[in-house]
């Protein structure tokens, strides 16, 4: 059985020597872990298998043709990630990995964790959880062995121009995180021509994709110096170049390399001309462009120092600390020029507008690239101030996880505030839900679907990122739904990042949407990961029964919803406040099992509600016994200190539209 006995530490230290080798040059390249083994027919194997059948199938539904799928629990818990070159169509990036599926047990007999790179696929697997790292993780190098013959040193300064402007684009100009290259030499050149690609993937945020592909394009000197080919391949990025064509999609960089200095004339052909004497052209060249770059990275400074400029004039800062300058620079890092996101909406055109909220509107766009984007165009008078800028900017920057939207790029110029996401094309979950005709779209099992896919997201933002988040306004509304109608959680204009061991915070001014909030944010300004749990709550019992919480206040039988589906518990006869638009073909235990969740989320006392860990555990498995329910926290909006204090509603439509698609 061919594989590679190295770890994944030193697997990039010794893939100079390694790929001299004969053996190295075998193809699909595998790299196996060490992280322990499974046995056959085990728990594990079957956690495995269980993503070999699905994963295929999740990524070619895909826009990005990227797939994670996480199953079982640990220790035999198996997190997985697949990715398909950015030219790839979905058949045959699923066909890619399925053949993945079925070579990798050969190459990496029984090893919990291993990694296999094709052309046009890669597939990761491992037993620790890796898919909120950012790390390039088993990564490996491959070599073609043939050198360049004719001036060496212009061949090598023009790869190392068309790899960092490719990777440049990648990282910067497309949502999708991926882009190939062209540089033109000349015809009397060895190799006229050169090509690129860069890519990684697409949860990445810009400044994550562009410090990924500089930690791997800093090895091509080392690697790859006179060589007509070279690649890196990782988990998270890779790059390529060639002498030959390798893509199939259109070219996104083009790049024109200067001439090659001619040899000079005779000495009476310079007198005839002048005087002037051209045998130092490749002196000139070689000083012209190094002055040509470094004008450009100095234009860049100036830019970053007006920029940062700009960010303290606003927030009235002399300095900004450390968190300050972080936050800064990951904001930089994802600037995108205006006039790219004026071409991209059609100069915000009426027609690409998605909605308005009391933020701003929301247009649609699409990138010189073809990515679609969501652009929130935040009004001179917005609510939303630079505080609440900024902060949504430095958290979502921070945060990548499928089940939250992600931030693309933001732009601050020519007084205009826009940031970028994603789009997603199923707009929010309230437009459907609480549509008496669209509602007919969520079938019972897209419903569980999105319940589970926003507890996995607050899991996330609860417990798993490296961040502690409260995202303080959790709605139906500020759900959005792509287009296999999983969820994304969005907007955290009001989000508060929590150390480790801080349970709770407590806010002067409450602001967020009646009928979401939890009872001791209302009345006290008391937030925490419970008050999330409760607006949770709230949303599966919307989900369930089709019914808004805040149109539940003026009814005559109940005060709100959460009431209404307790009494109906209690009586019960649950029947009578299910949907009737899901149309049967479900499984009463599964929503009953919902609706029991959704009560114990609402409870009056924070301590009794459960963690997201927890609600996610309860959701995938029917075996595990739910405690019995009290009467959920209640309060009105006129009264029984739903004011708090200095409480401020926000209206459900001031954000529906702030970043949906």
């Amino acid at each position: 059985m061919a594989r590679h006995a190295l770890c994944v530490s030193v697997l990039v230290a010794a893939a100079a020597v390694v790929l001299m080798g004969p053996r190295a040059a075998a193809y699909p390249w595998q790299v196996c872990g060490t992280t322990g083994n499974f046995t056959a027919n085990s728990t594990y194997q079957a956690n495995l298998d269980a993503i070999a059948n699905a994963l295929p199938r999740n990524i070619s539904s895909s826009p990005d043709l990227f797939a994670t799928a996480i199953v079982g629990a640990v220790p035999e818990q198996v997190s997985a990630l697949a990715l398909c070159r950015g030219d790839v169509n979905a058949t045959a990036c699923s066909s890619c990995l399925a053949t993945a599926f079925q070579d990798v047990p050969n190459m990496c007999s029984y090893d919990k964790d291993a990694a296999i790179y094709y052309d046009p696929c890669i597939l990761y697997y491992s037993n620790v959880h890796f898919l909120s790292s950012v790390d390039n993780a088993a990564s490996t190098s491959r070599i073609n062995l043939q050198n360049v013959t004719s001036d060496p040193g212009r061949f090598n300064s023009m790869v190392a121009a068309l790899v960092n402007a490719t990777a440049d684009y990648a990282a910067r100009n497309s949502t999708r995180r991926y882009a190939s290259g062209e540089a033109v030499l000349d015809q009397e050149s060895e190799f006229p021509k050169l090509y690129s690609w860069a890519q990684c993937t697409p949860d990445l945020t810009p400044a994550q994709c562009g410090d990924c592909l500089a930690g791997i394009i800093a090895k091509l000197p080392r690697l790859f110096t006179d060589r007509i080919g070279g690649r890196v391949l990782g988990v998270r990025c890779s790059y390529r170049y060639e002498i030959n064509r390798f893509l199939d999609g259109p070219v996104m960089v083009r790049l024109t390399a200067p001439p090659i200095p001619r040899a000079p004339p005779p000495a009476d052909a310079a007198a005839a001309a002048g005087g002037r004497n051209y045998h130092d052209l490749g002196l000139v060249v070689s000083i012209l462009l190094p002055a040509i770059a470094a004008l450009l990275l100095i234009n860049n400074i100036v830019w970053l120092c007006c920029w940062r400029r700009l960010v303290r004039s606003q927030s009235g800062a002399t300095g900004p600390d450390s968190a300050e300058k972080e936050n800064i620079e990951n904001v930089e890092s994802m600037l995108i020029d205006i006039s790219v996101l004026r071409a991209a909406t059609r100069c915000f055109a009426e027609a690409n507008k998605l909605g308005e909220g009391g933020f701003g509107a929301v247009y649609k766009g699409t990138l010189p690239d073809g990515d679609e984007i969501a652009v929130k165009r935040l009004s001179k008078s917005s609510a939303q101030g630079v505080g609440e800028l900024k902060n949504e900017l430095a958290l979502v920057a921070k945060l990548q996880h499928k089940n939250l939207v992600r931030l693309v790029g933001v732009c601050l110029e020519q007084q205009e505030r826009l940031l970028v996401y994603e789009f997603v094309p199923n707009r929010s979950l309230d437009q459907i839900l609480f549509d008496a005709e669209k509602r007919e779209q969520l079938d019972w099992g897209k419903r569980y679907k999105i319940i589970n896919g926003i507890a996995r997201g607050l899991q996330y933002l609860h417990e798993d990122s490296q961040l502690k988040v409260v995202h303080r306004d959790l709605k139906a509304s500020n759900i959005l739904l792509d287009m296999n109608m999983s969820p994304k959680i969005s907007d955290f204009g009001l989000a508060r990042l929590f150390g480790r061991d801080q349970t709770q915070g407590v806010s002067n001014l409450v602001v967020g949407t009646y009928g979401y909030m939890a009872p001791e944010y209302a009345m006290r300004g008391n937030y925490s990961v419970k008050s999330d749990v409760f607006s949770f709550g709230v949303m599966v019992l919307e989900i369930v029964t089709g019914k808004k919480n805040n149109d539940c206040y003026n009814s005559v039988q109940s005060q709100d919803l959460l009431t209404m589906v307790w009494e109906q518990w209690t009586a019960r006869a649950v029947s009578e406040v299910v949907d009737p638009g899901m149309s049967g073909g479900f499984s009463w235990s599964d929503v009953m099992r919902c609706i029991h969740i959704g009560l114990l989320c609402v409870q009056g006392e924070p301590a009794d509600r459960p963690v997201m860990s927890s609600v996610v555990m309860m959701l995938g498995s029917d075996t595990i016994s739910l405690r019995a329910p009290s009467r959920p926290a209640f309060y009105t909006r006129n009264g029984g200190g739903g004011g708090g204090r200095g409480a401020s509603s926000r209206e459900d439509t001031s954000t529906t539209a702030s970043v949906q698609g």
